[in-house]
C-alpha cells in the first residue's frame, strides 16, 4: 500500500488536475507514480515535464527505456523496471534487448558504452571518470547525447526514489530484477 494517497483526478488539487489530464491522455490511464506524485502539484509538474521534454530528445525512446531499466535495476525500483520494460516493448525493444540492458549491457558495443556510463553515474554518484567521457565521444556520442544520458539518469533516480520511499503498486507486468 502507498504511503500517500493514490489521487483520482476529482482528488488531487486544481493544480494538478491539467496534468493528470494529460498523463491520462498518454497512458489512456493514471499510472500509480502519476497518481501519488499528484500529491505535490509541484513534482507532477516538474515530472510530467521532464518526460515531454525527453520525448524530443537526442537519444530517442529505445535508448532512453534501455537507460531507464538500467537505473531501475541498479536502484531495485520494481515500479519503474516494470513500467520502462512495458514502455520499451512499445519503443520496439524485444524482452531480450530489456533484459540485457537492466544489466547495463547491449548487443551493440556504442550502445552498452553509453549503458555502463549511466549505471556508472548512479554507483558513483556522479564522479565519473573522464577516460569515461573521452570513450564515449571516441565512439561517436556527441557533448549532448552525454548531457542527455546525465540529465536521464536524474529523471530516472527522481521516478526511483518517488517509487520506492512512497512504496507505490506496480500496475505494470512485474519484472524480475537481473542483478546477481
Amino acid at each position: 500500500m502507498a504511503r500517500v494517497p493514490v489521487l483520482t483526478t476529482a482528488e488531487a488539487a486544481p493544480a494538478a488536475q491539467a496534468n493528470l489530464a494529460k498523463v491520462e491522455k498518454a497512458f489512456g490511464t493514471i499510472p500509480n507514480m502519476f497518481a501519488a506524485v499528484a500529491n505535490s502539484p509541484a513534482a507532477l509538474q516538474s515530472m510530467w515535464g521532464s518526460f515531454g521534454a525527453f520525448s524530443t530528445g537526442a537519444l530517442g525512446a529505445a535508448l532512453t527505456e534501455q537507460i531507464a531499466v538500467a537505473v531501475a535495476d541498479t536502484n531495485d525500483c520494481a515500479y519503474c523496471l516494470a513500467a520502462h520494460t512495458a514502455l520499451g516493448q512499445q519503443a520496439g525493444l524485444s524482452p531480450e534487448e530489456l533484459a540485457t540492458a537492466q544489466r547495463a549491457r547491449a548487443a551493440e558495443p556504442k550502445t552498452e558504452a553509453l549503458l555502463q556510463f549511466a549505471h556508472s553515474l548512479v554507483e558513483r554518484r556522479g564522479k565519473v571518470d573522464p577516460q569515461q567521457l573521452t570513450g564515449l565521444r571516441d565512439l561517436g556520442w556527441t557533448d549532448s547525447q552525454i548531457v542527455e544520458t546525465i540529465a536521464q539518469v536524474g529523471l530516472n533516480l527522481f521516478t526511483n526514489y518517488i517509487n520506492i520511499a512512497l512504496d507505490v503498486p506496480v500496475d505494470f507486468p512485474e519484472v524480475p530484477f537481473q542483478r546477481g
